[in-house]
Parts: C-alpha cells; structure tokens; sequence
C-alpha cells in the first residue's frame, strides 16, 4: 500500500501520509475521518479532541452539541486550516434563537485534498484529480439545571478522485456544569449514522465513530485553565497491528489529549497542549521533531477575537490555522447608533 500511494501522490506524498497517518484513514479504518478534524483554530492548539470546554465559542458545537448556551445567540466565525501540502479546511459556523423553536447552531466544513498529480505504475503522469469532502451541520441544545445535552446532525457529501459517496451524520453530546467550581465534565458520542450512497457498487463505508469524555477545570487563584480528554474509546486495541506494539501505559496515553490555558487577562490567552498518540505515531527516531505539540494565541479586538494555532507533525512538518469569532448582535447595535 505505501509503495503505490508514493507512485500516485510523488512529491505530495510524505505530507498527505502524515496527515492520514493521524486522523487514521490508513489504517483502512473508515471515510469521512474529516469529520474528527479541529474545526477551529481553539480546538487544533488544544489538541483537537475536547468535549468539555464551555467558553465563548460557537465551534463548539462541533466538538460536543452541548458546549454551546443562549450567551452565543448571533456569534459568528470563520475557520481556515492550512494544513500539510496544500490540503486545507474551511468552517463558517452561526448562532440564532428563532422566537418559538429557540436557539441553533448552523455550520458548514469543507476539506479540499488540493490538485494531485496522478501517475500509473511506471511512474508516468496520467493527469490531475481534485478531492474534497463537505458537511452541512444543524445543532440544537438545551439545559437542565447544572446539565446540558445538545445532538448536531450532519449531511456529508464526499468526492475522493471522482469516488462519490454521502452520509447523514448524529453527533450527541452532554455536559455537567458545577455549580459551584469551575469545573465541567463533557461526553460525546460522534458520528452516528450510515452512507446514504457508496464510493463503490460493492462498498461499505464505515464511519468513524467516537466515544470521548473529558473535563475541563481551572483552579482557584490560578490563572491556568486545564482540559484532560480522553478518545476513541470503542477501539482500545487500535495498535495491536503496528510492529512497535505498545505497552499497557502506552496504550491509555495514546487515547489522552492534554490541553492547558494561560488566561493572562480577559481579552488575551495562551494555548498549549501535548497529543501522545500524535506524537507517537509521526515522530522520527531519536528525533520527536515538535510532533504532538501544538500552541495558540487568542486575543479580542473591540467585537473581533482572533485566534491562531499551530500544530506541529514532525521537523518542519506544521499546519497552521485562525479563526475570527464576532457577535454580530454588537456590530449591528453600533451601526444603529451611528
């Protein structure tokens, strides 16, 4: 399989392996595994993975439904990651409260694979082939005293080198909030669903389902917050194939994702966080080369918060990303006054 998929992608190969390498799909475990990407700039410099952040975020919802509250009603934002060769992801979430049916969260996530050059089995170019993948999100949530639970349902539509296939998608979620301390506690269960049509006559796709739980927690008088999740929790034994076979410890550490917070002020943070299966699986020999690491920067702007993110995959292997989060409720209230 590696002999022929660096025939087929030359040049681009080496990025596009890494990123596959991470997010599992050569494994040959399921498609759609775009669907598990960051879908913020916040979510990629912690990690990833988390179910349990409740911050002022509207991309959330794609993380865990229930991480969203009437405080986000007209939040917007825009999404783009830069990630290896010219693979790229673009987000455009959104926020409303209708009248009688409430508040929901609406969201759109394209993946584009970029132009590939395509060669036959003597290394001769045949042409070019583009691929991409889109899902069309609809979230809805609700309370119940110190309890959340929220569901975001999914259209995926998939094109992979003129390989078509699409899915209807269910992502659940909940979310205990302490009454008391700053403390949340999150559960997801993501990507629920079948294939409405295959790639193939003969195929059938299999989507990449998840179980994650995490928390998140800030300690008093510390200006720290801490976010521990745990993931893919359906496939323990993920690894058992691998010629590096892990041990008992390394087994739990590769489905924890650890992500901290410096809150220097209210309008400024740091990101920070260590991804062990990340870094296991694409660091070199003797050279872990920054893989597994990832770092971000947050900061507000009058009625604009930026963020940036950088995730590392081995020695000058990174993608990068930002967002730009807005209350559009604000922006249209200063027009008003003018």
């Amino acid at each position: 399989m590696k002999g022929g998929f660096v025939q087929i992608f030359k040049k681009q190969a080496i990025g596009i392996a890494c990123f596959f390498f991470f997010t599992g799909w050569v494994q040959g475990q399921s498609a759609y595994t775009f669907l598990n990407t960051p879908s913020s700039a916040r979510l990629a410099a912690l990690g990833g993975v988390n179910v349990s952040l409740a911050d002022r975020d509207v991309n959330l919802f794609s993380a865990n439904p229930s991480l969203v509250g009437d405080t986000l009603n007209g939040f917007v934002s825009a999404n783009y990651q830069f990630y290896l060769a010219d693979i790229g992801q673009a987000n455009f979430t959104y926020q409303h409260k209708f009248k009688k049916a409430g508040s929901f969260n609406f969201g759109v996530q394209h993946f584009s694979y970029g132009t590939i050059n395509s060669y036959d089995p003597a290394g001769l170019p045949v042409g070019t082939f583009n691929s991409g993948e889109t899902a069309l999100m609809l979230g809805k949530y609700f309370s119940a005293n110190v309890f959340r639970f929220g569901a975001t349902f999914k259209t995926v539509f998939s094109n992979l080198a003129g390989f078509r296939s699409t899915a209807l998608v269910l992502d659940l979620g909940g979310l205990f909030v302490h009454p008391e301390q700053n403390l949340t506690i999150g559960l997801a269960i993501k990507n629920i669903g079948f294939s409405l049509t295959e790639y193939t006559e003969s195929g059938n796709t299999q989507l990449p389902f998840d179980v994650q739980v995490g928390t998140t927690f800030k300690p008093e008088h510390m200006p720290f917050r801490f976010s521990i999740t745990a993931f893919d929790l359906t496939d323990y034994d993920a690894f058992e194939n691998q010629e590096d076979s892990p041990s008992p410890v390394d087994k739990v550490m590769r489905h924890l994702n650890v992500g901290t917070e410096l809150l220097l002020s209210k309008n400024v943070n740091i990101l920070l966080a260590y991804n062990f299966r990340r870094r296991q699986e694409l660091k070199l020999e003797e050279i872990g080369g920054g893989a597994g690491l990832s770092l971000g920067l947050s900061f507000q702007i009058k009625t604009i918060e930026l963020v940036l993110s950088r995730v590392g995959y081995g020695p000058r292997q990174a993608s990068y990303g930002f967002t730009l989060n807005s209350d559009l409720k604000k922006i249209i209230r200063k027009r008003e006054k003018i």
